[in-house]
């Protein structure tokens, strides 16, 4: 009977991930010289775990990658190597090349064998230069060196010799634990023979496949104290009894030691090189089969999170009052008369507070917090600090903030161009800041917090602060903008957001090459959120990204345009007004403008940009909705304003094609679709450029 093990493989993959992360975030953290034990002793930890459970699924090949580096960090915590920086970079890089590793078996595709030698190369050197070896085949040269040797044999010192009863809990493969790893580190100290107690084994119908019923006896040779021993069970040392006894001879009493338990022919050592060896090599080849077929089918990489249990039993009580309305509403389906109407109506009131309630409930369990984002970036500042010679203290703050899964994942990308450029081009050199009377060590701050429906992001320098007169000479020189314009400090800071703009005076693999900036500004506004820019010369800059906590559900003001019903984000709308046609002033014949508190706002006519209506309505007979984005406020003028509701969005994109203007679409409560402005959109389409170019017509949308 086969079992289908994908299910096991997914978990795996999960905790390898988590692991990584630990260990990448653990060793950034670790402080040169002075290291804290505990700190290595839970990097230490996930290494660990990761080895034992690709050791499980016999990925080999990971883990006796992982077993170097185990050993290495091993050596660190019992304080018999110090920690540097070369290998706390060594690590990092190892780090990773095993995460290459576990995608590359995920992704079934083949294991870079070179790279992973190089690197295991590179552990093995920094090992051996402190007096310790973990070559795999050392016990076994060093067996056979002695072996050759018959006429001294009575005179070698072969070490001490261990008795060990390992008896294990039957919940000791519950947790992950693998009694074969066990003997794979035993027997890499030493000559060791195993014999299995099978007497606890019950009848075949009281087995149970998830408990474990076999007891072992092992005999251990070798130069090995019991400290090691013991260090090897303590991590099943709550799940398992386990005795060690010493079983040496004393030499000094004229009597040889106990004879070591592995054979001394040659042929057999050889044997098991060669077995060893064929191990290495499956190891190399890409996922087992096993695998292999629990994956055929899934060609999507499936995504899955981690929910609070407390999420949960919300939604579960939340659907059990659900269940209790209908029923109560069902007494109504077959006899009804006018006395009923009241307690009805206070059914449907109960169904509609359920179905918020629920609603909310459900958009709660994906919601994560941020600091999955935020962990990432430790990391990159050290790198990159290292390489652009520079002293950086990262400080983050509202790593708790939670927001959508679908947003959290779509936010990545764009928030490490913000932070490599705030480092590439905000931070001075040491030397530059204690000129100007600072700090050597820079700082910038990543910082979350909600506000309103919204997540506010911030990415917060104190170095130099943009250049307005440089960018401005760029963009005059680039063509962006000509000597005539004026422009605002907040239009210079935002002309780095332009395709291709860079101020770079050398093109590197940092930056330069103007690609980024645009990107992050197009991406962000795909989520329908905003990022905006202050600056303060010499004291330094502040970038600001604004996002819905969820890009499934949003609350909507419906409007209408000639004969069709639109949805206006609420998050996009500071006020609605009606027009006084005084206030409305002609900019070059073009543009209509109104003064709205002293501030002349751009009217952006939806039944031009549309083209739904035949007779273009007066501004007297309509309504003007102020929208904000991107700091700048737009007029449109719809015909009317119908009411609020949340709205469920669907993709155009997925479901139709992408239309510029439009973030999705929504079925309303009569069944007809009804398609959501993207304000941002509309504004780039249709006062940016001019109108006859970007008019979207009722057939494309």
């Amino acid at each position: 009977m086969s079992m289908d093990l994908s299910e096991f493989y997914e978990v795996f993959y999960e905790e390898c991930y988590e692991g990584l992360e630990i260990m990448e975030s653990g060793l950034v953290n670790l402080d040169i010289g002075a290291a804290d034990v505990e700190e290595i002793n839970t990097i230490f930890r996930a290494a660990h775990s990761i080895k034992g459970g690709s050791a499980t699924f016999d990925f080999i090949e990971i883990a006796g990658f992982t077993h170097v580096m185990e050993t290495l960090l091993d050596q660190m915590r019992s304080a018999e190597r110090e920690v540097t920086v070369p290998s706390v970079d060594l690590l990092l890089e190892s780090v990773d090349c095993l995460k290459e590793m576990v995608d590359a078996t995920k992704s079934e595709e083949t294991i870079d064998s070179e790279r992973v030698s190089v690197l295991k190369g590179k552990l093995e050197t920094m090992l051996g230069d402190a007096g310790t070896t973990i070559m795999e085949d050392a016990t076994e040269v060093s067996s056979e060196e002695e072996k050759g040797s018959n006429d001294k044999e009575d005179n070698i010192d072969s070490g001490r010799s261990w008795v060990i009863e390992f008896n294990p809990s039957p919940e000791m493969l519950v947790p992950g634990n693998d009694p074969l790893s066990i003997f794979s580190t035993l027997e890499e100290m030493g000559d060791i023979k195993i014999t299995c107690i099978t007497e606890k084994i019950p009848a075949l119908l009281e087995l149970d496949s998830k408990l474990i019923y076999l007891e072992w006896k092992i005999d251990l040779s070798g130069d090995i104290e019991e400290s090691q021993i013991k260090e090897i069970f303590a991590w099943v040392e709550d799940v398992c009894e386990y005795t060690i006894n010493d079983v040496t001879i004393d030499s000094d009493k004229g009597e040889s030691k106990k004879p070591s338990m592995a054979s001394s022919n040659l042929a057999e050592v050889e044997t098991k090189k060669q077995k060893k060896q064929e191990i290495k090599e499956k190891g190399k080849t890409s996922t087992p089969a096993s695998a292999k077929k629990s994956k055929k089918n899934n060609n999507q990489e499936s995504s899955s999170i981690r929910v609070n249990v407390d999420k949960i039993d919300a939604l579960i009580n939340l659907v059990g009052e659900l269940v209790i309305t209908q029923s109560m509403l069902g007494r109504f389906g077959e006899n009804i008369d006018l006395s009923d109407i009241e307690a009805l109506k206070d059914g449907l009131g109960q169904l509609e507070r359920n179905s918020r309630e629920l609603q909310e409930t459900a958009m709660q369990i994906r919601m994560l917090p941020i600091s999955s984002s935020f962990n990432r970036f430790p990391r990159l500042i050290r790198d990159l600090s290292g390489k652009l010679n520079k002293k950086v203290d990262l400080q983050i703050t509202g790593e708790n903030t939670e927001l959508d899964k679908t947003v959290l994942e779509k936010i990545g990308d764009p928030l490490v161009h913000l932070v490599r450029n705030s480092l590439d081009h905000g931070l001075e050199t040491p030397e530059v800041r204690k000129s100007a009377g600072k700090s050597e060590i820079g700082t910038i701050n990543l910082n979350a917090y909600h506000e309103g429906g919204n997540i506010v992001i911030e990415v917060v320098d104190d170095g130099a602060g943009l250049n307005k007169e440089r960018i401005l000479s760029k963009a005059i020189e680039n063509g962006i903008v000509s000597k005539e314009e004026s422009l605002s400090d907040e239009e210079i800071y935002n002309l780095i957001f332009q395709p291709g703009f860079s101020t770079a005076e050398v093109v590197s693999d940092v930056s330069g090459r103007g690609v980024g900036m645009d990107v992050v500004r197009r991406n962000i506004n795909d989520l329908g959120g905003n990022v905006y820019i202050d600056s303060r010369p010499g004291q330094g800059s502040t970038l600001t990204i604004r996002l819905p906590l969820t890009l499934a559900i949003i609350d909507g003001q419906l409007i209408r345009v000639g004969e069709e019903i639109y949805v206006i984000p609420i998050m996009s709308i500071s006020e609605s007004l009606q027009l006084d046609p005084t206030m409305i002033s002609r900019y070059k014949g073009k543009a209509d403008l109104y003064k709205l508190r002293e501030e002349y706002i751009p009217i952006l006519r939806l039944h031009e940009v549309f083209d739904n209506c035949d007779n273009q309505p007066e501004f007297k007979d309509g309504l003007m909705v102020v929208v904000e984005v991107e700091r700048r406020r737009v007029g449109l003028f719809v015909d009317e304003l119908l009411g609020q509701q949340q709205v469920v969005i669907k993709s155009l994109e997925n479901n139709f094609r992408k239309a510029e203007g439009f973030s999705g679409a929504t079925i309303l409560g009569d069944g007809t679709v009804s398609l959501i402005l993207d304000a941002s959109g509309l504004i780039r389409s249709h006062l940016d450029k001019p109108v006859k170019t970007a008019r979207i017509s009722r057939a494309a949308a």
